[in-house]
């Protein structure tokens, strides 16, 4: 069974970075792809960011160019950096895992951005 934990969110002033952390635990195997993801009160889940095992990335448009991905496969960890961050960044951010044909959630990490 694969859990994952997020951390690294909190509150930050518009214009400001912060860095999110997704750590699994259990076996990981390949391929997989590893998402970030956000939603908002009364909206859907969005996609932000993704990488798969071969580190190929992917970004919702709104994000190009401020947040970039990356993993530490030995670590079983990837992660979101944040920069410039806007209002409309505020969201829960939640990991996930595509892996053998399942999806696996982490519980959520609060960002809010202050105008």
């Amino acid at each position: 069974q694969v859990q994952l934990v997020e951390s690294g969110g909190g509150l930050v002033q518009a214009g400001g970075s912060l860095r999110l952390s997704c750590v699994a635990s259990g076996s990981i195997s390949s391929p997989n792809t590893v998402g970030w993801y956000r939603q908002v009160p009364g909206k859907q889940r969005e996609l932000v960011a993704e990488i798969s095992h071969l580190s190929i990335t992917n970004y919702a448009d709104s994000v190009k160019g401020r947040f970039t991905i990356s993993r530490d496969s030995a670590k079983k960890t990837v992660f979101l950096q944040m920069n410039s961050l806007k209002p409309e960044d505020t969201a829960v951010y939640y990991c996930k895992v595509w892996m053998q044909l399942r999806n696996y959630w982490g519980q959520g990490t609060q960002v809010t951005v202050s105008s």
